[in-house]
């Protein structure tokens, strides 16, 4: 109602009218009509504002465009100078096979299973991602100043989903680049062809895992069905890796394989390629056109999806993706690591009680088996880092030579990742030394307490993982492998007591044109535990194969693992009390 339309003898009068300008004055006709023809769009500033951020942060720009090149200037210049020769050896070989093996035909076998598994693994690795960082991250003043202007989201947060979603498919390409080039010199298909027919995957499949990181970072509820979802789908992983290591052996169930080429974008991605290579894929075309089309749907949703992410989903990204760096720049990984975990959730945890121990010298023991029964998230990753080692070894066993010590170094590298998921306790009580006040123990003894559980469940599931093998006629396997978790227990709680990272190390020694001795001191150090346990199973283990595994051999093994088990936990009891005194 105007104030034409108000009566008379409801109207203010005019010596008590209001002056203009104060909160109670009647607005203009001219404001009024201001008010009534006002939008959105007339308030929008985001062209202005991102221009003058823009010009603000050009010399800002120009400098980070120096680092990157000059990140990438070292790395192209490490990559030519440490891997061309051995990238010319492997495709040496790979050509050598391709002429007088069947490398070409072994790896055709394998297409379909493998599809799967790059697939699932890209799926578990983006929904994973998007807990803690997700497609979009924006930096903490962006969400606390630029969101809170005048601005269209989508103009501000659309533009990192496409920046993630572009690096995806640059990665990729390489990839289907590097895969066309194994391709040729086995003989499967020709440089061009092949890389025509990995093109869809390439490109679509890194989209579809960029899609789902959108997914999954938009919507918070979406995070507790993600980490439930990990395990299974991990397994379907491992199944599908095992599935493929089968085929490539000679066993493959043709029905299992006609049904993952339709069942899914894994399996569409794969029939271009299963054609190329000789394979029966007659329907190709169509899967291809099915896999675009999906892609197309998914990337649509997702770039809509990205400007309307929660501020406060934005907010946690930007201080975990900063914490994340400094941790990595700084070299300490342990606390990288902990900003991830921290902003993901962790595991889901379950409420467990066990009876007290019936002595207080199992205090130790009694908290690390109950803070175990609640995450049983690293009891799983024990049994699958377990079935690795178990796989690897015995390929390792199987062969001679150089192949025997890396199949054998890659799975006791994969039997130490399972030991060292048990002692997280070890670990959680050295991030702060203030946390073993609630233990009558000193810390160095209270680290060798730490030790048992992983000893003992580590030695458990060797065991399980050497009764096939025992079962095959390798009776040996059955004391060789538990005896392995021993120095592995001994290794990671050595790794726990390192303490702050020896940046130092990183300018020890004289320049050379081939740089400096420093980082790989500083990587000795940091990996001194698995290193020296690793190194020194694989030649004891190495020797007792190449002999034959026998009570000689046997002994020698448990000898080393002694040795090391005893030097191991000698030094991590030295950290130990350097922990307290700093």
């Amino acid at each position: 109602m105007t104030a034409r339309d108000t009566p008379a003898d409801t109207r203010p009068a005019e010596d008590d009218a209001p002056a203009p300008g104060c909160p109670d004055a009647p607005d203009s006709p001219e404001e009024t009509e201001d008010r009534a023809g006002w939008n959105e769009a007339d308030d929008d500033r985001t062209a202005e504002t991102l221009q003058w951020l823009r010009a603000k942060r050009r010399a800002h720009h120009r400098q980070r465009r120096r680092d990157r090149a000059v990140l990438v200037y070292c790395v192209v210049l490490a990559a030519l100078g440490y891997g061309s020769g051995y990238a010319h050896r492997f495709l040496r070989e790979l050509k050598l096979g391709a002429d007088h093996g069947s490398l070409g035909a072994d790896l055709q076998r394998t297409l379909p299973a493998a599809f799967v598994a790059v697939t699932l693994g890209l799926a578990v690795l983006a929904a994973r991602d998007a807990l803690w960082r997700g497609p979009v991250v924006v930096s903490g003043p962006s969400v606390g100043w630029l969101l809170a202007q005048p601005v269209r989201r989508g103009a501000v947060l659309r533009p990192g989903f496409r920046r993630s979603a572009g690096l995806a498919v640059a990665a990729g390409l390489l990839v289907a680049a590097a895969a066309a080039v194994v391709l040729q010199v086995t003989g499967l298909a020709s440089f061009g062809g092949g890389l025509l027919a990995l093109l869809p995957a390439a490109v679509c499949l890194p989209l579809l895992a960029s899609s789902l990181g959108m997914v999954v970072e938009r919507r918070p509820h979406l995070a507790r069905y993600v980490r439930r979802s990990t395990a299974p789908v991990t397994l379907l992983l491992a199944l599908s890796a095992g599935q493929a290591a089968l085929a490539g052996a000679g066993h493959r169930w043709a029905p299992l394989e006609r049904a993952e080429l339709w069942s899914g974008p894994w399996g569409w991605a794969a029939q271009p390629v299963v054609s190329v290579t000789g394979g029966a894929a007659p329907g190709w075309p169509a899967a291809a056109v099915l896999l675009v089309a999906v892609t197309s749907v998914a990337v649509r949703y997702a770039h809509r999806d990205a400007a309307h992410v929660p501020n406060a989903q934005l907010r946690r990204r930007a201080a975990t993706a900063t914490a994340v760096t400094s941790g990595v720049f700084a070299l300490e990984l342990r606390a990288a690591k902990l900003a991830v975990t921290e902003a993901g959730g962790g595991g889901p945890r379950r409420r467990c009680h066990l009876p007290p121990p019936p002595h207080r010298h199992l205090i130790v023991v009694w908290r690390d088996l109950l803070a175990l029964l609640r995450s049983p998230g690293r009891l799983g990753r024990a049994v699958t880092w377990t079935a690795a080692a178990a796989a690897a070894a015995g390929l390792g066993a199987a062969t001679v030579g150089e192949k025997r010590v890396l199949g054998l170094a890659v799975g006791l590298l994969c039997g130490y990742a399972a030991v060292g998921a048990l002692a997280e306790p070890a670990r959680l009580e050295t991030d702060d030394v203030r946390r073993a006040a609630w233990s009558p123990y000193r810390l160095r003894t209270l680290m060798l307490h730490h030790a048992i559980v992983p000893t003992v469940l580590g030695a458990a599931l060797g065991l399980l993982a050497a009764v096939p093998y025992a079962l095959a006629g390798a009776v040996w396997a059955l004391v060789l492998m538990p005896l392995c978790a021993v120095p592995f227990a001994a290794a990671a709680v050595f790794g726990a007591c390192r303490g702050p990272a020896r940046t130092d190390l990183l300018f020890v020694g004289g320049a050379t044109p081939m740089g400096g001795p420093g980082p790989f001191l500083f990587a000795a150090w940091y990996a001194a535990g698995p290193l020296v346990s690793v190194a020194g199973l694989t030649l004891t283990l190495n020797a007792a194969l190449t002999h034959g595994p026998d009570a000689r051999s046997t002994f020698s093994v448990a000898v080393m693992a002694a040795l090391l088990t005893a030097g191991l936990l000698f030094f991590a009891s030295r950290s130990a009390n350097r922990l307290v005194t700093h």
